[in-house]
């Protein structure tokens, strides 16, 4: 039988948004799947060698708030470096992994990590505030693991 692939479409660059591709990675990996991350836009945060990524409820509704709190405050300058502490003191607590903890976990698992080189070029990156152990290449790199994957996921 043939190994299973996951293709996953990284585009979020936010504390909360970069969970799931790094826990959806590792756990297939485990599983035996063969995984590409492919990572656009704001996904490439995810690459960089310091992951500074913050948490904010701006946007989305759904973030649960240990109280009733206006759309207005949370928007208060500071309000998104406390709510990105409060959120890494809760995972903490939890016994969450840190994102760099399952970051490491994925390149163990031979997790494959590619960023769009359209989009380091498009915002003027450079190649060395990303990790070693990444693939730069377009759409169609993607698409070419993408299009023989058992599970493609957008997140």
């Amino acid at each position: 039988m043939a190994e299973k692939k996951l293709a996953i479409i990284a585009t979020k660059g936010s504390l909360d948004w970069a969970y799931p591709p790094f826990i959806l990675s590792s756990t297939a990996a485990a599983l035996g799947y063969e995984v590409q991350i492919f990572c656009t836009f704001y996904g490439l945060q995810l690459l960089r060698k310091k992951l500074d990524l913050k948490v904010t409820s701006l946007g989305n509704p759904g973030m649960p708030m240990p109280m009733p709190m206006p759309i207005l405050l949370q928007a208060l300058p500071g309000m998104q470096s406390m709510m990105t502490v409060m959120m890494k003191q809760k995972m903490k607590s939890k016994g969450v992994a840190s994102l760099e903890e399952l970051r490491e976990l994925c390149l163990e698992a031979d997790v494959k990590m590619i960023a769009c080189q359209m989009t380091v070029d498009l915002f003027d990156f450079n190649t060395s505030d990303f990790i070693d152990d990444i693939e730069y290449g377009g759409a169609a790199t993607f698409f070419e693991f993408a299009g023989e994957s058992d599970v493609c996921l957008f997140v």
